[in-house]
């Protein structure tokens, strides 16, 4: 199986940038669909963004298309989710996911990270 390691969450303006990092170990990412999701409090964890194995695809939720962008490096293990132009409402705990699907749903993932909180503030 594989562990799942976010990090680079923190507190940022509206409008500015933030990178979110999810390190894998255990097994090779690239044996993986990787997902994103965030959770604000005392709502459902909410799809975000999902990379397929080799990063030649990507999918984005309507409410964060054109602003964030899901990326991998197989060599490195890890995947990463670039956000710009950020707004209040995306403040919540991001958290990746790695399964064998390609899917927006949180029950198609088996392995998940910690999560790392990200706040933007207005």
């Amino acid at each position: 199986q594989v562990q799942l390691v976010e990090s680079g969450g923190g507190l940022v303006q509206a409008g500015g940038s933030l990178r979110v990092s999810c390190a894998a170990s255990g097994r090779t990412l690239s044996s993986y669909v990787v997902g994103w999701f965030r959770q604000a409090p005392g709502k459902e964890r909410t799809f975000v963004g999902i990379s397929n194995r080799y990063g030649g695809s990507a999918t984005y939720a309507d409410s964060v298309k054109g602003r964030f962008t899901v990326s991998r490096d197989n060599a490195e293990n890890t995947v990463y989710l670039q956000m710009n132009s950020l707004k209040p409402e995306d403040t919540a705990v991001y958290y990746c996911a790695a399964g064998g699907r390609y899917s927006t749903m949180t029950y198609a993932y088996d392995f998940w990270g910690q999560g790392t909180q990200v706040t933007v503030s207005s």
